[in-house]
């Protein structure tokens, strides 16, 4: 008998390709918020960390992560993009979810964000640009992108992993265009696969979490995507629920004060900055969101 034929489905190309191959090394330190020292073999080099945030449990001496080189000359030759944390491939560049977005838009993979011409950063009134614009037969909608990196023991994404006036301020902006009869959305992206639901920090930033709420109640809309991150590119795999509902702070403390030694990083004086969150309060005298 003829053997049985299979067939299968090619995979979607990648909504973001590196630019040339990336280099594996091992984490050494973060220094000064932006700089990321990493072994490259028998040489540490260092890299530009593209995250403003405290990168809870993400600070972990000698993790693999994995660097892109700058295609021109500048200060910092490499460029912080990945890190395997317990086995999971994380996102570690937040300069990169606004592009994986527009990508994913205008190939039509956000179902009901479909047909629409995206327009990347624009004017949203006298101090705040929004991400992303869609026009479309209906008008124009508004669009802000969130990265989240955090992900607890119940499988659930929390955003910000630290205070942040500036997401507050987004959200706020966006559900007085909602009563203006404006549609807008926020949209979440997680760039790791072990994450189930998004959640806002009620524990990190209740002021942004009860923000959220507010929007949501005007019309503002919260999505969260999944992406598949690889030394080969970054995948979207789909879309996972934000849940706005209020909950027990008391276990997400309990995780995120198990983290407090991978977060953060070092300062010129040799202390450490961003390490613990005060509940409640801002994390420190700087506002740390992570975008």
């Amino acid at each position: 008998m003829a053997a049985e034929r299979l067939t299968h489905t090619p995979r979607p190309a990648p909504v973001h390709q590196w630019p040339g191959e990336l280099v594996e090394g091992r984490l050494v330190r973060r220094y000064e918020r932006f700089v990321a020292e990493v072994r490259l073999g028998r040489r540490v080099v260092r890299a530009h960390c593209v995250n403003s945030g405290r990168m809870e449990g993400m600070i972990v001496p000698g993790a693999r992560v994995w660097l892109s080189r700058a295609e021109r000359p500048r200060a910092l030759e490499w460029t912080w993009e990945l890190v395997e944390l317990d086995g999971v491939m994380v996102g570690a560049n937040t300069a990169l979810p606004n592009r994986l977005v527009k990508v994913a838009l205008e190939r039509g993979l956000v179902s009901g964000l479909s047909g629409y011409t995206v327009v990347a950063e624009q004017p949203l009134g006298p101090r705040h640009r929004v991400d992303l614009a869609l026009d479309g037969p209906q008008g124009r909608q508004f669009l802000e992108v969130k990265n989240c990196h955090l992900v607890y023991p119940d499988g659930r994404g929390y955003f910000p992993d630290s205070h942040s006036e500036r997401a507050v301020s987004h959200v706020q902006t966006l559900a007085r265009f909602e009563r203006q009869g404006i549609k807008t959305h926020v949209v979440f992206t997680l760039q790791r696969l072990d994450v189930e639901a998004l959640r806002p920090s009620a524990l990190h930033a209740p002021d942004f979490a009860r923000a959220v709420r507010l929007a949501a109640r005007a019309g503002v809309r919260f999505r969260a995507l999944r992406f598949e991150p690889s030394v080969l590119g970054v995948w979207l795999d789909g879309e996972v629920p934000v849940e706005l509902e209020p909950y027990d702070v008391a276990p997400v403390a309990r995780w995120s004060a198990a983290l407090d030694s991978t977060s953060g990083w070092v300062r010129k004086d040799g202390k450490v900055a961003g390490r613990s969150v005060t509940y409640g309060q801002p994390s420190g005298p700087y506002d740390g969101s992570e975008k």
